[in-house]
Order: structure tokens, then sequence, then C-alpha cells
């Protein structure tokens, strides 16, 4: 049985489309460098940004960080708050911490980005801890999850207890490298089709109700 819900923020808490995008199309245009389709800037949403920029875009290591310096110049003041929160997520939340849940947030995020968006919905209160990457750094999810189980004073015999909640491969797969089960959530559509049951996620759902309902039919197991 789960006990503690390890929550992605990014498209599974918010939908972040119109900062980020927003954002990304910012630092393309500072950099003189081709806006890319639409299509292409939604692969950016889930993973680090790093990863991403050279990825979709072939940018060399010191380019990135570049066209990471110029997202956040846009992002912080502004795109974080271009967001709005997933339907019926507060309140799956409220009831989960009160059938005894703990639930945490573990976002690649920049922590100090990741907080102003859980005060502004409603979250830090429902939330035992709120972990996200350092500052200048984009840790993988791994790094994340390990993190936000020694905030929590979890040990490795632990880790089956542990349900990370994600909407993109990078949540199931960081998951999986420490052990621990990942349920996808589709509920802005930003991974691929098949994505997160490629990458092996436990089961996939496209509302918070069918989340809700998937780990209370875990209780008895």
């Amino acid at each position: 049985m789960y006990r503690y819900l390890f929550l992605d923020l990014d498209g599974t808490l918010t939908d972040s489309k119109e900062g980020i995008l927003n954002s990304l199309r910012y630092a393309f245009e500072k950099m003189g460098e081709p806006v890319p389709d639409e299509e292409t800037l939604l692969q950016f949403i889930g993973p680090p940004l790093q990863d991403s920029y050279m990825r979709y875009c072939g940018f060399t290591p010191a380019q990135a960080e570049e066209g990471i310096r110029l997202f956040r110049e846009r992002y912080v003041p502004i795109g974080k708050f271009e967001n709005a929160a997933a339907p019926g997520m507060r309140e799956f939340m409220i009831r989960m911490r009160a059938r005894g849940y703990v639930l945490a947030l573990a976002s690649s995020k920049p922590e100090m980005m990741c907080r102003p968006i859980c005060e502004k919905f409603g979250f830090t209160p429902l939330l035992s801890a709120i972990t996200g990457s350092p500052p200048e750094v984009d840790w993988e999810k791994e790094d994340v999850i390990r993190e936000t189980m020694r905030r929590l004073g979890l040990t490795e015999a632990q880790r089956r207890e542990i349900l990370m909640v994600g909407d993109r491969k990078f949540d199931v797969l960081g998951a999986k490298a420490c052990g621990i089960d990942c349920v996808g959530v589709e509920f802005f559509g930003y991974a691929d089709p098949g994505e997160l049951e490629g990458a092996g996620a436990l089961a996939v759902v496209r509302t918070a109700e069918e989340l809700e309902a998937f780990i209370l039919s875990q209780e008895s197991q």
C-alpha cells in the first residue's frame, strides 16, 4: 500500500503551457535563433531545459546555458504565473491528506519557482515537502526524487510505499531508477502517444478522479 505521493508540477498539478511557451519564444528571439513550431516547444514541458535545448534544437552546452538564462529572464517575473491549476487536483490532494497520505512536490523545475506557484494555487499547506532543482542547476527526476525522500526522512526500505505521479516519461524513468512505482497522467496531452506506457508507467489516468480511484484501489493490496 502506498503512503507517500510524490507529485510533479508542470503538466500534473498545473497547466504551465502558456508561461513556458511564451518564455521559450522570448529566449529564442533574444538569441536570434528561429523559433521552433509549437509541437517542438511542447516537448520542453517536463524534462530539464538544458536537455531539451540540446535534444530538440541541436544547441551546444554553452548555447543551452544561454537559452536557460534568457528563458528565466522572462519566466521568473512573468511566465511562472501564466498557468492554471489542473482541474480537480487540489481537491484530490485535500482528500488524500484526509485519508492519511503524505504529499510532496517532486519537480525538476527550480525550487525557487516551484514555491510561489504552489502558494498561488493553495498547494503549499497540503505538501509536506516542496522539492525542486537547486539554483542554476536542472536536476534529473531521479535526483529530485532522492532529495524528496531525504527531506521526508524516508529510507530505501520504504520505496514500495512511495508513488510518483507525473505526466512525462522522465517522471516514470526517474521513479524506476529509484525503485519506485509511477502513475502517468494525461491531463493536458504533453506526452507523445504511448510515451508513458512505453516508459513503464504502472497505469495512465486522464483525470484527478481516475487518479484517486487508482490509488484507492491499491489500498487493499
